[in-house]
């Protein structure tokens, strides 16, 4: 899909902005970006005025728009990479595509730079296949079909509701891991995307996203927030957390989930030595996190995310509350971003 195929008036590319200077960022992607509405949100915490280059069509949300949308309280919610939930909130189309803004276009391996706004939306365009897995990947891509045995009663598909890309260079790895392996880069493009199965789980990153806002908008919850939380995406779970409540509330309601294509070229940023020194509970909290999502099962009668989500955050303080105070946060987190949500987006 080109981007004259594309409708720009149903997009929204949303930037968290944990740095200031956005002028290298918007720059390196400015043909791809051009001609779509930006919303562009600056982390609360972030002191320094924003630098972004002009012949952008982008809202810029501060901490002050945030108190005046959600209330002085309840701005916290959006520090850090979080911010970019606040984009979330308050965009009113169709599809939101999300890049962190330590990321600039990725090469094929023909040299060409990836449109990652194209590939994100026709990803969300064509149907997802979460109910039988199709040995040559997306059926629906240039080049690609069903293989012989998929059943013909499956091959419509249901609707795709997000699309996780990928990462060349420094790739969205743990801390324990890039610290262990301080020379790893990720320098293997795979030219395919796949539909996530049903029931299995995946660690979704917010660094690279997009999603259908109309299917899962609320799904896309800032919930779980870690006691040593940083500025750099390993000292951070939000993301994974949201992904697999996401996931969860997709396979409830019918949808599917997509990975693989896009890839962006994601720059060096941090230092994972120095993370492991601070005391990060993130990889025990996956480890209980896990068996909760595999043994979680959402009544029959939540027929919208919203209900959904509010199932899911119940679950999570009963079952997972006394085990981490941050589980019965996360919990409460969600039910006011129902909460929020609902009178956000109640104007229409």
């Amino acid at each position: 899909m080109s981007l004259a195929e594309i409708n720009k008036d149903e997009v929204d590319i949303v930037i968290g902005a944990v740095n200031a200077d956005l002028t290298p960022f918007l720059n390196s992607w400015r043909s791809f970006f051009s001609g779509f509405h930006l919303i562009v949100v600056k982390d609360p915490e972030l002191k320094d005025e924003l630098n972004i280059p002009e012949g952008f069509d982008v809202d810029v949300y501060s901490k002050t728009d945030m108190e005046k949308v959600v209330g002085a309280s309840n701005s916290t919610m959006f520090l850090g990479y979080s911010c970019r939930y606040f984009g979330y909130l308050v965009s009113k189309k169709k599809y939101i595509v999300s890049i962190d803004d330590d990321c600039v276009p990725a090469k094929d391996p023909k040299g060409f730079l990836v449109d990652a706004v194209s590939h994100h939306v026709s990803n969300l365009e064509k149907p997802a296949t979460p109910l039988f897995f199709n040995t040559l990947y997306d059926p629906y891509c240039e080049g690609a079909d069903f293989v012989r045995g998929y059943p013909f009663s499956l091959r419509s598909g249901v609707p795709c509701a997000a699309s996780c890309g990928l990462w060349l260079n420094l790739a969205d790895l743990d801390a324990p891991t890039q610290a262990l392996k301080t020379e790893q880069r990720n320098t293997s493009y795979v030219d395919a995307v796949i539909t996530v199965p049903l029931k299995a789980m995946l660690p979704v990153s917010g660094i690279n996203i997009a999603f259908n806002r109309e299917l899962v908008g609320p799904a896309l919850v800032p919930a779980l927030r870690l006691a040593g939380e940083g500025k750099v995406r390993w000292e951070t779970l939000e993301d994974v957390w949201c992904g697999m409540c996401l996931k969860h509330i997709s396979d409830h309601l019918g949808y599917g989930v997509k990975t693989g294509l896009p890839y962006v070229w994601r720059n060096e940023r941090g230092d994972a030595v120095e993370s492991l020194r601070k005391k990060w509970e993130g990889m025990d909290l996956m480890e209980k996190s896990v068996p909760f999502f595999e043994s979680l099962k959402l009544p029959e009668t939540a027929l919208k995310v919203e209900d959904c989500v509010v199932e899911l955050a119940k679950a999570v303080k009963e079952q997972l509350g006394s085990y981490d105070p941050a589980f019965t946060q996360a919990a409460d987190a969600m039910i006011n971003w129902i909460q929020l949500w609902n009178s956000v987006n109640s104007s229409g």
